[in-house]
């Protein structure tokens, strides 16, 4: 039921990219520090948690025009990451993905509004279980810098995080709700480094 996304673009464009970051050119996520957590109402008893990672995307930046950058996101619905295999299994049942090997997660930015010094809106269509929907991130940059050490040293990165709450069952995910909740919580934090 979750959907994902992730999305520096936004704050590239909308916050000021330092002068390190300032040069037109593509981004590509880092799988190994780029994450997609959800939570979710279980009955009343807890709040259940699950994550997306290893996921793939791209930030192509305009530096004249920022507002012509873009991000898309990748993530295999198989990836999903749930702590215990048999709710994993329930999400890839016909209850909910009826997942198969090649189904995915996507989110392509469609537009960025600047809402303080280092945050934005990043709105974008999300396309989970055969269906796109509108998304807004509410983003947040952490960090821009270059890396500082090992074998990315020097490389322009990028450290963002994210918000947001989806309706799964606008995603055809709608089984055993609203006992379980209908509403789902995203946090997002994501890596980007400038591709050579």
């Amino acid at each position: 039921m979750f959907k994902v996304a992730a999305t520096p673009l936004a704050v590239i464009l909308s916050m000021g990219a330092t002068t390190a970051l300032s040069e037109s050119g593509t981004y590509e996520l880092d799988p190994g520090h780029s994450q997609v957590l959800f939570s979710y109402d279980h009955i009343g008893f807890s709040e259940t948690f699950g994550m997306f990672s290893g996921f793939s995307g791209e930030i192509e930046f305009n530096e004249d025009d920022p507002s012509a950058s873009s991000v898309t996101v990748s993530m295999p619905v198989k990836s999903m990451i749930t702590g215990w295999d048999a709710r994993l299994q329930h999400f890839m049942s016909d209850d909910f993905f009826s997942a198969s090997d090649g189904d995915v997660v996507t989110f392509a930015s469609t537009n960025i509004e600047v809402t303080g010094d280092n945050t934005a809106n990043i709105s974008g269509d999300l396309t989970m279980n055969g269906i796109t929907k509108p998304v807004v991130l509410e983003t947040t940059l952490n960090k821009s810098a270059p890396y500082p050490f090992g074998p990315k040293e020097g490389t322009p990165t990028l450290g963002l995080a994210a918000t947001a709450t989806i309706v799964r069952s606008e995603f055809g995910l709608g089984a055993f709700a609203p006992a379980v909740s209908d509403e789902i919580e995203l946090l997002i934090n994501i890596e980007a480094l400038k591709a050579e």
